[in-house]
Parts: C-alpha cells; structure tokens; sequence
C-alpha cells in the first residue's frame, strides 16, 4: 500500500486534529449547557435549550466523530504509525470507538428523548421522572465523554506507552 507524501499526511494529521478538537468543544459545551438547563423556570426556554443539544449534538458531535474516526483510520493506513505498532494508537481507538458507540446507543438517545418531552411539556417535563432520568444521566456521559476526549487529546500528544514490541518469525524459532 502507497504511503502519503508529507503534505498529504501534514493535511490529514489537520483534519484530524480538528475534527478531534471540534468534538471536544463541543462535548464541552453540550455538558456546560445541559448543567445550567437544570434551573430553568421558563418551558419555553427549557424546550429551546433542549434542542440547542440536539442540533449540536446531529450536526456538530455526529459529523466531527466520524471525521475523526475516519481521518485516524486513514493515518493509521497511509502512514507509518499502524493500527497495531503503538500502545498509545490502541488505547485511542478502543476509546474512540467506545465513545461512538456509547454516543449512538444512549447519548443521542437521551438527547432526541429530553428534546421531545421537553417540546411537549414544556415546563412539566422537570416533574417527569423520565425526563430527570434521562437529563441526569445525559450530564454524567456528558462528562464521561468530555474526560475521554480530553484523555485522547492528551494521549495523541504525550505518546506515553511507545512502541509494542514484536517478536519476529527467527527471534520466535530461536526462543524454541
């Protein structure tokens, strides 16, 4: 497989890190909002603080999640780091990968749910167990999420575990 040129992998490494710093603005910015949507004393305003979420989380946390899980895929591939070489390369897709997956199955689900019933209630929605239910456990992923995204960053800057060592096909016969 061809391997990318310096530009290519220079402008692949930008979009990654941007889509990656994208995704943890907002996951930020999603737990700030849901924490001070607690106190709300307007319907109105509780509806339309609930879909600010929603559409962040549709047209912000969707579409960067998945640039950065496809430009990673696509640096792992085109370049030298490997998917398998690095601890560090590892960790970050087992987390990346985990995120989505807890983002689809019951992130977004709770988001689309808060949205909804808050539309309908209005105001009532704060006496809705559901609705607390799902609100209070929308925060504690939120901040989940944004301590993982924030771990990735980190470790995509600190490289800690290095390269995995492998033992080649004469270093295996001659350990026999």
């Amino acid at each position: 497989m061809p391997k990318l040129n310096v530009q290519q992998k220079n402008w692949l490494l930008f979009a990654h890190v941007a889509s990656g710093a994208i995704w943890f603005g907002t996951s930020l910015c999603m737990l700030l909002i849901a924490l001070s949507n607690r106190n709300t004393a307007n319907g109105d305003e509780l509806y339309a603080i609930n879909s600010v979420l929603k559409l962040l989380d549709d047209f912000i946390i969707i579409p960067s999640a998945i640039l950065s899980s496809t430009t990673g895929g696509l640096l792992c591939w085109l370049s030298v780091w490997g998917f398998f070489k690095h601890y560090w390369v590892i960790v970050k897709w087992i987390t990346t990968v985990t995120l989505i997956v807890v983002g689809t199955a019951w992130l977004g689900p709770w988001t689309n749910a808060i949205t909804a019933t808050s539309q309908a209630q209005r105001l009532q929605a704060l006496q809705n167990p559901l609705y607390i239910w799902d609100q209070q456990t929308l925060i504690i992923g939120g901040i989940g999420q944004t301590i993982c995204l924030l771990a990735i960053i980190a470790i995509s800057i600190l490289k800690p575990w290095g390269r995995r060592k492998v033992k080649t096909q004469t270093e295996t016969v001659a350990s026999n």
